[in-house]
């Protein structure tokens, strides 16, 4: 039974901070009305439950569950500015989009330009994928529900289709049938089943269906034979009403169509991605945004890899330094090594205007480095070079190629602006420390120890390299943090350290390597001290924020480490920034903070595992992350993968631990963390703030484990 609302009373009821226009919307579940917002006069959509729902919901789930919807912020979505309830109504308030829906312009002209339906269905596609990344799924995605804005998609309606669907536990009421949505809903929302982010997928594929051909997949004689027909029927074939849909956008929406959710794109970034390939190019980005490629490897040694990547990085380190000039993160960029897609398609998926591309061959003592500008809107190069020259030349090429990158984006650069000159002349040097960052990346002990052996061989061809020095006391530091042994790495981490701070006062690696090195010797205030040094030198360097971090992490000071992580993934995209972030949230009890962040750790981490797949740490990461987000047996997977990888290394024992530990599994849980013990892992004060082992910490066994390991002096 539909109850009627009683406008008075609901005006009545928010005269303090609303004035009640007149009714804009009504649907199954709500009202809508324009209103005035009085506090800062502007103009506001007020989105009232009607009673009946609002009394199945229940004031508390329904409040709870849209702050979560409230965290969302993004371009194309309808964000949240207040909610509450009155009078026994439950309401929440929107901004007021003075513009019309999607379903408005279908209804005039029923088939859009293509290249509009496109980018209409990639800017829907990256609303839901924040959304998702957020652990938030619409479950009712369709035309009158996208917004547009001044010609751009804004996704609305996240409050009234998550948090009523969430708090209710219903997935198909009546409501949605007689709201009209059957011609949109996935087959799983049809029958009832449990919904996930590829519901969203399938019904954003009915929208494209519809912008490109005129109607939805499925028509019927009522709702529920139209849902009949979303479970059984094969979609029509869109080119029988309009061949000159491309092949690549014909591919993708079929995709997102599939009966079986597992047939669908893994995410909505996914569909977005398979779409670029038809070459309709969104919206171009800023002018001054630029992503590195990696440098492609045309050396007769294979091994001569790490020369390309290690140029590669060293460049788009330069370019990140550079104000006002936004550049892709190195993990996003790095997920086309080797893969060979259209410069015009990857600026589209990182959001760039430029590209610049190249590679490396190395020939005894020559070296040859192509690089090429290029122009993400139209295909142009905007400057292109071949460098012929000696080995030892290679930091002058770097140099000349980061310059003229600027020259070409007319970067304007103040006066003490310049690139970084090369920290070292010697060009062996150059080549055993950029070795020594490629495996102090992956920090397992055994991999750490040969980066510090790298870092050492450059320090003796060149005593005075003052970056390699900080790596050796980086290398220390953390074998120190992980695998306290007999080998002096705390004294080699003071004294590298101290080095490489005599050597250059003002690089903001050494201090943050200092600051590390205190760290581990308890010195806290000069730690705090030396990496907020660092970080004032360089705020975009990535060890100060996540060294830093990790120190405030162990001490408990969990919101300052938040912090701290989350200004570290902005600096460098990293998943175990983004990962420890999330721990941090979760020690917190801000629970909504803690799914993004463990959601953006998956998705970073399965990227570096595509180019890095024998990384345990990674997969460890996954793993958890996975569980934390309700994938369990993806999770569970990924534990066994890492162990796969690195039986022996205690620090990936350790987080199979954590992973058993939040699975109810206690009996494994101890095993593996005394494994872990077993084989060197003794970060005492890490272990007594990581939340993943709560479900244990009351087990006598896990007691008597912990108290046998020493403490930190």
């Amino acid at each position: 039974m539909v109850i009627a609302l009683d406008t008075q009373r609901l005006k009545a009821g928010l005269a303090d901070r609303y004035l009640i226009g007149r009714r804009i919307g009504t649907g199954g579940m709500a009202v809508v009305y324009l209103a005035q917002d009085l506090r800062h006069d502007r103009n506001v959509a007020i989105k009232v439950l009607r009673p009946e729902v609002s009394g199945a919901v229940g004031a508390e789930r329904f409040l709870r569950e849209i702050q979560i919807v409230a965290q969302l912020q993004h371009p194309n979505i309808l964000t949240l500015h207040d909610s509450g309830e009155v009078d026994g109504w439950l309401y929440y308030v929107m901004p007021y989009v003075d513009g019309e829906s999607l379903r408005g312009r279908l209804n005039r002209e029923k088939q859009l330009p293509i290249v509009e339906a496109v980018r209409i269905t990639q800017e829907v596609a990256d609303a839901l994928d924040s959304a998702h990344r957020h652990g938030v799924v619409h479950r009712d995605i369709k035309p009158e529900n996208i917004l547009l804005e001044e010609g751009h998609a804004v996704v609305a309606d996240f409050g009234i289709a998550s948090a009523v669907t969430a708090a209710s536990g219903e997935h198909v009421t009546e409501e949605d049938v007689a709201l009209g949505t059957a011609a949109y809903m996935s087959p799983e929302q049809g029958s009832g089943s449990q919904l996930d982010a590829r519901s969203d997928l399938y019904s954003l594929g009915c929208v494209s269906y519809e912008m490109l051909t005129g109607q939805p997949p499925f028509v019927g004689s009522d709702p529920r034979a139209i849902i009949a027909r979303h479970m059984v029927d094969p979609a029509p074939p869109m080119t029988t009403v309009r061949p000159d849909v491309p092949t690549a956008v014909t591919t993708a929406v079929m995709k997102a169509l599939s009966k079986e959710a597992a047939d669908r794109f893994a995410t909505l970034r996914e569909f977005s991605d398979a779409l670029e390939e038809s070459g309709l190019v969104r919206q171009p980005a800023a002018a001054k945004s630029i992503a590195v490629l990696p440098f492609a490897n045309m050396s007769p040694d294979p091994e001569d890899g790490f020369l390309a990547d290690g140029i590669t990085e060293e460049i788009i380190n330069a370019l990140t330094k550079i104000d006002g000039l936004r550049v892709a993160a190195r993990t996003s960029a790095f997920a086309f090594k080797d893969k060979n897609a259209d410069v015009r398609a990857i600026g589209g998926h990182l959001s760039v205007r430029s590209v610049l591309e190249g590679s490396v061959r190395k020939a005894g003592n020559r070296i040859r480095i192509t690089a090429q500008l290029v122009d993400v809107a139209d295909g142009y190069h905007l400057w292109s070079e071949r460098y012929d020259r000696d080995l030892e030349d290679v930091f002058a090429i770097q140099d000349e190629i980061a310059e003229n990158i600027m020259r070409s984006l007319e970067v304007i650069l103040g006066e003490d602006k310049t690139v970084d000159k090369a920290p070292t002349v010697d060009v062996k040097a150059y080549e055993y420390y950029l070795r020594g960052r490629q495996f102090f990346h992956q920090t397992r002990k055994k991999r750490l120890r040969f980066a510090r052996e790298m870092f050492t061989k450059a320090i003796e061809i060149d005593p005075e390299y003052a970056l390699a020095h900080a790596g050796v006391a980086d290398c220390c530091s953390l074998l120190n943090m992980h695998y306290p042994s007999t080998e002096n790495d705390l004294e080699q981490a003071d004294s590298a350290s101290r080095k490489a701070l005599e050597l250059a006062p003002d690089l903001a690696e050494a201090h943050a390597a200092r600051g590390f090195a205190l760290w581990q010797m308890r010195s806290v205030d000069e730690a705090i001290m030396e990496f907020e040094t660092a970080i004032r030198l360089d705020p975009k360097q990535f060890e100060a924020h996540y060294f830093y971090a990790r120190a405030r992490f162990e001490q408990g000071e969990l919101g300052k480490a938040a912090e701290l992580f989350e200004r570290a993934s902005q600096v460098q995209e990293d998943y175990q920034a983004s990962f420890f972030a999330a721990q941090s949230y979760v020690g917190l009890g801000r629970d909504g903070d803690a799914q993004a962040a463990y959601r953006k750790a998956l998705q970073v981490a399965q990227e570096h595992l595509e180019l890095n797949p024998d990384d345990p740490r990674a997969a460890t990461m996954c793993a958890v992350a996975a569980c934390r987000v309700g994938q369990k047996a993806e999770g569970l997977e990924w534990a066994e993968r890492a162990l796969a990888i690195d039986p022996d290394d205690g620090g990936v024992r350790y987080n199979v631990a954590c992973l058993y530990a939040l699975e109810g599994e206690p009996e494994k849980a101890i095993t593996c963390l005394e494994d872990a013990l077993r084989r060197g892992f003794a970060n005492k004060d890490w272990i007594a703030q990581d939340p993943d082992l709560e479900s244990i910490r009351d087990d006598a066994r896990f007691q008597a484990l912990i108290a046998a390991v020493p403490d930190r002096t």
